[in-house]
This record gives C-alpha cells, sequence and structure tokens, in this order.
C-alpha cells in the first residue's frame, strides 16, 4: 500500500494514477492507496478497481457535530473500503491517544471498513530499548476492541523511520514483526498470529523494497 498523506492535486494524483494503473502488479498482492479525504472519490474513479482505495483517518461514531471529522459511512459512500488508524502523525501531532485509536478500530469495522492498524516506536523509545513494550501496549489497546481479524491488517511503521530517509534494516523490520506475531499467538490465538498480515512501512524504496517483503514475518 501507500500513503499519500496531505500531498498533490487532481492533476498530479492524475499522473500517478496513470502510473498504478499501467503498472506490471503482482496479482497475488493486495494493493491499496491511502487518498486524501477529499480526493477519496477521484481516486476510487480513476484507479483500476483491483487497486484498492484507504481514508488516511476516521472518527469513532457514525455521525454528529464533529467539525472537521468523516465517518466510515462516509468513506463507503465515496467507494473506498479501507481506513489508515493509528498513524504515527495522528499520534504525534495529533495527540491521538491508544484508546481513542481503539475506539475509532472499533467503529471501522463495525461498519465493514477494513482497516490498517498502524503502531510503531519514536527514536528515543528505541534507543531505550523499550520498542517492544511500546508497540505490544499499542497492539493490545487494539486487539481489545477487534471481534473479527480478517479486515485488519497491523502496520508496524517505526516513527524514526517515517519520511526522514532512515529505514529499519531487514532484519529490525523482521524481529519486530515476528515479537508482535507470538504476542498476538499467546494474547489472541494462534490462528490469528498465522493469518494476520504485518506489513512494513518506513522509507521504503523500490531499492529497498524486495528484501523488506522477503523476510518471512513482513
Amino acid at each position: 500500500g501507500t500513503n499519500w498523506k496531505m500531498n498533490g492535486n487532481k492533476k498530479e494524483l492524475g499522473d500517478l494514477i496513470t502510473s498504478l494503473n499501467g503498472a506490471a502488479l503482482d496479482p497475488k498482492t493486495e494493493v491499496v492507496c491511502g487518498a486524501p479525504a477529499i480526493y477519496i472519490q477521484y481516486a476510487r474513479e480513476m484507479l483500476d478497481p483491483k487497486i484498492g482505495v484507504s481514508a488516511q483517518n476516521c472518527y469513532k461514531v457514525a455521525k454528529g457535530a464533529f467539525t472537521g471529522e468523516i465517518s466510515p459511512a462516509m468513506i463507503k459512500d465515496c467507494g473506498a473500503n479501507w481506513v489508515i488508524l493509528g498513524h504515527s502523525e495522528r499520534r504525534h501531532v495529533f495527540g491521538e491517544s491508544d484508546e481513542l485509536i481503539s475506539q475509532k478500530v472499533e467503529h471501522a469495522l463495525s461498519e465493514n471498513l477494513g482497516v490498517i492498524a498502524c503502531i510503531g516506536e519514536k527514536l528515543d523509545e528505541r534507543e531505550a530499548g523499550i520498542t517492544e513494550q511500546v508497540v505490544f501496549q499499542q497492539t493490545k489497546a487494539i486487539a481489545a476492541r477487534v471481534k473479527d481479524w480478517k479486515p485488519v491488517v497491523l502496520a508496524y511503521e517505526p516513527v524514526w523511520a517515517i519520511g526522514t530517509g532512515k529505514t529499519a534494516t531487514p532484519q529490525q523490520a523482521q524481529e519486530v514483526h515476528h515479537k508482535l506475531r507470538d504476542w498476538v499467538k499467546k494474547n489472541v490465538s494462534e490462528d490469528v498470529a498465522n493469518s494476520l498480515r504485518i506489513i512494513y512501512g518506513g522509507s521504503v524504496t523500490g531499492a529497498n523494497c524486495k528484501e523488506l517483503a522477503s523476510q518471512p514475518d513482513v
């Protein structure tokens, strides 16, 4: 998948979409693009149907006086079937807590949206040796509100590697992914642990994506 964040206009995104539509994509790989809210419908109309569209955020209730927010129902009405929740920029720029993120996950799933649930540690947390503690706590909050894991993708995105040009080595990514899968096995179920998709995000490029994707738990 790819998260376009707060970037692009119709022309720029149209050029990107044209490139994606013409790409030789692996039919066994699900590809999802996270579009800015205002361009969700445009992306869905322009992208090849085999490419999914995701919102980058949503709120925890169906409707109401929540200026600037969008609901899962609105996202679906625009043709998207995924939402990214818990991204580090939502956590650290906008101050979203584990509890709020878990509530958003619960509501999005209840509205039949697929959820890409993001977790990851900051640089000072990695240097302090508490990566596992941080990502386990974030995952625990999400897991407490998930009844069916089939529409959930867990995205490990170390904050220090997002948009910085720094990337976790394939070995670092594999280590965290393996420990996350083991946590899910112990705290949710072995079946979920074996089937759950855990993806990596953080300065992924054409040069490093194959090696990252070759890791057994990525």
